[in-house]
Order: structure tokens, then C-alpha cells, then sequence
């Protein structure tokens, strides 16, 4: 049965690739999609990509984790209402929890899916509990959770991370997906690939910045260097690429010689999924998540510990036929997280939701 589905989303990070992938696929499966952005604004390569899934309409709301304090928020519940009148949707699914703690009354049934928070940040990267002046941020998510009909994660990791810091319902896991491009592995251009946003701590930038410094392949860092908080990181040795195009990106990845994410913080981890579609080896920071997702399939590394790294690199570069194997063994473990698979498990989630009784 076609559903109408209002589906937020913002163009500062995965969140957008996420909505993009997973927007595509419920299209194809019949559902009316209705698109609802805030903060900073899409490019036109974004608006067109989106055009081609439904109406999308974009609020200079700001996103959660970009303001000070809750009284930049305040607009959230008036703008939520206003989306709901206009698109009368059968389902709601918000890509940042806290959005769900401004749901009118007898709004209808809603999904939450946890991909990052400022408090589970907080707990993995800095290794504490989140600033008393961003308290509210932890208590508003919270709010969003308990308020949601139902919560979902893209990992089995972030989802027992984020119930023990907010202590609240089960979380169901839907892997993330992707159709991204599928190359044949291939020896690749001597280069080092990554990719996050480089400004945040999380994506652990630094230790790429260390191991450029100590190994003889170029390394290329691909995403934005700054916040909008006047974060910024800066390296020396590693070629930085700041304003790449999402095709540009996949056409750089796929070139290289080895794909490595240093995240010390990662839910899932879309980039490393693109690049295993790519049939790029993976090397990989040693965390819960990736070692769930791509145990097997990849190598792993100490996130702190940049000799290590650069060890495993010259390892690597030096053995052709490991790099192919381990082409070969990602891209097939990629072949696992397709679209259509999450779109699936994402309606039958709707339906047990629609098919409760009201207020239920």
C-alpha cells in the first residue's frame, strides 16, 4: 500500500546521503515521499537530487547540535505543525531525534532514527558525560525518543550506546545502504583515501594528518576542514580536497589504492560502504561499529595510534594481491546493505506502526 511519508533531513553531513538512498528506494516501492530540511542549505546538485524524490522544502531553522541554547529552537514545533497540515502524511520519520520532542498532539505515528547525538559524541569521543551547558541538548533528545512511536539505529553498536546514555525504549538496528557505484578491484593510483567532515574531532583527522608525514604514498583527506563554529582543521602533509561533489568524491575513492576511516566516533559509516562498493581495501579505526559492520572484510587499526597506521599502509602498498583480496572481501560484505533490503525493513516498521490502534 503507498503511504505518504514526511521525511526530514539536513545537507550538513551522512544524514543526506542517508535520505537520499533510502528516499530512492521507498520511491520505488510505491511510497509518496515529502522532504523537510533545516539548517544550512542544500547546493543546487542537492536540490536536484532531491527534486527527483518528492517535494523538498527547506527551513533556515537551525539543527540541534549547531545553536547555543534551546531558545534557538523555539520555532521547531510551529514549523513541524505547519509541515503536517501541508502534507498530511501517514508516517513521519525524522533523521534527528530531538525533532520528535515538538510533535503537536495527535500527530501521526513517527520513526526516529539515532545517527549521531551530541551526548553519545560526547561519551565516545571526549570519554565523559556532555557539558552542563549543553545538558538541554541531551534532555530534548531524550524527550524526542520517548515522544517517537518507534526508534531505530544504523548499527548494533550505536544503538546499545545510545540506550545507555539515554536509557530508553529498544531500538531496532536498520543498516544503513548504498548504490554507490560497483568497480572491479584494482591496484589504484598509489594514493591514501578518506573522507568525513574534518572539523570534528570524531572523524579523528589528526591522526591522518601524523600519518602523511611519516609514509611516501600522497594521503588525501576529501570533506569540509571548517564548522560552522569556527572549528577547523589544518595539515601540513595530507592533501586536503574541501568542495568536492558527491560524484567527485566517489570518482577519487574509486581511483585510489586504499580507503581508510580513522573515526573514533562513527554510527555506521556510509563512506567506508562506498568505498567497499568501490572495491577499495579498507583500513579501518578499530571501534565497535566497523568491526560489526566489516569483521572479516577489512583491516583494523589503533584510532590513536598513528605509527600503527602508517604500518599497516606500507604493509599494504607493498602486497598488490592483499589489497585485491581485500577488494574483493569488502565489496561483497557491501553487497549485504542494499537499498531495497532497508527499505523493507523500514515499511514493515510503518505498517506494525499504522496498523495500531490510534493513541496506541
Amino acid at each position: 500500500m503507498s503511504r505518504r511519508i514526511l521525511m526530514t533531513l539536513d545537507a550538513a553531513g551522512g544524514v543526506w546521503r542517508y535520505t537520499m538512498e533510502l528516499g530512492a528506494a521507498l520511491a520505488r516501492r510505491g511510497h509518496q515521499l515529502a522532504l523537510a530540511g533545516a539548517g544550512p542549505a542544500p547546493t543546487a546538485d542537492q536540490r536536484a537530487e532531491a527534486a527527483e524524490l518528492g517535494d523538498l522544502s527547506w527551513s533556515d531553522e537551525p539543527l540541534d547540535w549547531m545553536v547555543a541554547d534551546r531558545t534557538a529552537l523555539s520555532n521547531i514545533p510551529s514549523w513541524l505543525a505547519g509541515l503536517i497540515a501541508r502534507h498530511e502524511p501517514d508516517i513521519l520519520h525524522f533523521n534527528l531525534p530531538s525533532l520528535a520532542a515538538a510533535l503537536p498532539q495527535d500527530s501521526p505515528p513517527s520513526v526516529v532514527v539515532c545517527h549521531s547525538c551530541m551526548a553519545t559524541w560526547f561519551r565516545t569521543v571526549e570519554r565523559r558525560t556532555i557539558p552542563d551547558q549543553l545538558a538541554w541538548h541531551a534532555l530534548l533528545t531524550r524527550r524526542g525518543l520517548v515522544k517517537a512511536s518507534a526508534v531505530v539505529a544504523p548499527s548494533r553498536a550505536h544503538a546499545e550506546l545510545t540506550r545507555a546514555v539515554y536509557r530508553t525504549q529498544p531500538i531496532q538496528v536498520v543498516p544503513n545502504a548504498s548504490t554507490a557505484p560497483l568497480k572491479a578491484p584494482s591496484m589504484g593510483n598509489g594514493s591514501i583515501v578518506a573522507v568525513g567532515r574534518w572539523w570534528d574531532k570524531g572523524k579523528n583527522g589528526a591522526v591522518l594528518a601524523a600519518v602523511a608525514a611519516r609514509v611516501e604514498a600522497p594521503v588525501v583527506l576529501i570533506g569540509p576542514c571548517e564548522g560552522g563554529a569556527g572549528e577547523a582543521f589544518r595539515s601540513k602533509h595530507a592533501h586536503l580536497e574541501h568542495a568536492l561533489s558527491h560524484e567527485e568524491t566517489l570518482a577519487r575513492v574509486a581511483g585510489a589504492s586504499i580507503f581508510v576511516s580513522p573515526s573514533c566516533y562513527e554510527p555506521f559509516g556510509l563512506a567506508a560502504l562506498e568505498a567497499a562498493r568501490a572495491g577499495r581495501p579498507l583500513l579501518l579505526a578499530d571501534i565497535p561499529v566497523y568491526r560489526e559492520i566489516w569483521d572479516g572484510a577489512a583491516w583494523f587499526f589503533a584510532p590513536s595510534d598513528p605509527d600503527e597506521l602508517a604500518r599497516q599502509i606500507r604493509a599494504l602498498l607493498a602486497q598488490p594481491d592483499k589489497r585485491l583480496h581485500l577488494g574483493l572481501a569488502a565489496q561483497a560484505r557491501a553487497l549485504t546493505f542494499s537499498p531495497a533490503m532497508q527499505a523493507s525493513v523500514m515499511e514493515t516498521i510503518y505498517e506494525k506502526l499504522l496498523a495500531q490502534p490510534q493513541g496506541d
